[in-house]
């Protein structure tokens, strides 16, 4: 098996520092405004979030694809901005493969090795090393066309790392696989930067994707970092709406009245705490319980629209309070004792709920 020091000389990854980072198109807003980011060496980090938040330009500011509007971009403190992407030591790895239909895979695969004239031997080496690290010994003479699309995906990976990069870039990779196969890719791609240990930067707008293999999450939302913590601290702690309804399902209640200790929505009265003005209250679906509340709990009356069966559990689609603002909770996948139009009563232990801001942070 190929190991860190075969491949990488001993590396343990770049660190890649980004500092008032900017990217401006002439439009009305700038596509990248002011980012500053610190990835750690060795750190696996995601830039999460929608179509047009930013993240695919950092990702090429930090290839060196765009250039900066403004800010610095180092690399293990030595200043990156000008320099050209061929000159940055980086492996990139894009959703449509970008392989050569006219090579063999360990053609493929060695592509990079040749442009650096490094020895017929030692390319055949590192060669066979990648080839077994992504688990495709024995396909060295095959085309890509006689691959499926996963193990294409294996051949464009070992081609990225196989010259031992500073940090390998990763845009969307899986976005062209099916859900199967997306999974066992990312556990691949797990398991590779472990043994790899180099520096990953990996872009999606999947959630699942960030949170199943992410160090830590950047989400971008406007050409900024709305927040930026491990996949659990942005789950559990969302400091915003944004954040709270990006990753994972919530439920809202908003707007608040807010003071001493407590928070009004509708005629409900809460027990909450906060030291901002525009809240809104977030409960994840598997925290909420239907039935009798306990005293020291949050709840308020609901109406089931739908029960979803989901295999390994059902989710209660409700609709809570007069106004009846949608949202859901989640129920054992053998309790069938609801029907749509029940009258119930959803509660919640105060220590589940969360207050976020309700409005974008200036």
């Amino acid at each position: 098996m190929a190991t860190n020091g075969t491949l990488h000389g001993g590396q343990t990854g770049t660190q890649i520092r980004l500092t008032g980072v900017s990217k401006d198109y002439g439009l009305a807003t700038p596509a990248v405004d002011d980012v500053s980011l610190t990835i750690e060496p060795g750190e696996f980090m995601t830039l999460l979030g929608p179509s047009g938040s930013g993240k695919t330009t950092t990702l090429n500011l930090i290839a060196g694809f765009e250039t900066l509007t403004g800010g610095t971009i180092a690399f293990d403190g030595k200043d990156v901005g000008t320099l050209p992407p061929h000159k940055r030591n980086l492996g990139m790895l894009f959703q449509n493969y970008a392989l050569f239909p006219h090579m063999t895979v360990a053609q493929n695969v060695a592509y990079p090795l040749r442009e650096r004239r490094l020895a017929k031997a030692d390319i055949t080496r590192k060669v066979a090393e990648v080839l077994e690290l992504v688990q495709l010994t024995g396909r060295d003479d095959h085309h890509p066309a006689q691959l499926s699309g996963g193990q294409q995906q294996r051949v464009a990976l070992a081609r990225a790392i196989v010259f031992g990069p500073s940090a390998l870039l990763l845009d969307e990779p899986l976005g062209a696989l099916d859900r199967n196969l997306r999974a066992t890719l990312q556990a691949e791609i797990h398991r590779i930067h472990s043994e790899v240990g180099t520096t990953f930067v990996f872009v999606t707008h999947d959630q699942e994707e960030a949170m199943n293999l992410s160090d830590r999450i950047a989400l971008f939302n406007n050409g900024r970092i709305e927040q930026l913590g491990t996949p659990e601290e942005l789950y559990q702690n969302p400091r915003t709406l944004f954040t709270a309804r990006f990753l994972g399902d919530s439920n809202v209640f908003s707007p608040l009245a807010i003071g001493d200790g407590k928070v009004t929505w509708e005629n409900n009265v809460w027990s909450a705490s906060t030291s901002f003005a525009d809240a809104a209250l977030v409960v994840r679906p598997e925290d909420v319980r239907l039935g009798s509340p306990p005293p020291d709990s949050n709840s308020v009356n609901a109406t089931v629209r739908a029960v979803e069966y989901m295999g390994a559990y059902r989710t209660a689609l409700l609709s809570f309070g007069s106004s009846g603002v949608l949202g859901r909770a989640r129920l054992d996948a053998a309790d069938t004792s609801l029907a749509p139009g029940q009258q119930v009563t959803a509660w919640w232990p105060v220590a589940q709920q969360r207050l976020v801001l309700s409005k974008e942070p200036s």
